[in-house]
């Protein structure tokens, strides 16, 4: 496994990480939007909402009307490797689960 899958793998232990990133799949949120929604404080979600940047996961924008504000969206293609992972690990025990199989149909007859 690579380090940017285990980081995302860590960042989404998390469940309160979780559900920002569902959150933030339905359209990009405001860090006060975000609070709000997980009922966490600004500081708390600041702490969550460093994990998700630091995995790969989340960008942050300041919009042009008022720069304290930042938005969080998804960022394009952040999952990729990890589904190949999980796509990859999927096969291995697919395969795995199989050849068990025949061994014990084998040992049957």
């Amino acid at each position: 496994m690579t380090a940017s899958v285990d980081a995302i793998f860590a960042a989404l232990a998390d469940p309160n990480r979780r559900r920002a990133i569902e959150l933030l799949g339905e359209r990009p949120h405001s860090a006060g939007e975000l609070a709000s929604a997980l009922a966490l404080s600004p500081p708390a979600l600041s702490r969550h909402l460093r994990v998700l940047k630091a995995s790969g996961l989340v960008d942050e924008k300041h919009p042009e009307f008022d720069a304290r504000v930042r938005v969080y969206s998804l960022k394009d293609g952040a999952m990729t490797e990890l589904k190949r992972w999980v796509v990859g690990t999927e096969a291995m025990w697919a395969a795995q689960l199989s050849a068990f199989k025949a061994h014990v149909e084998k040992g049957n007859r």
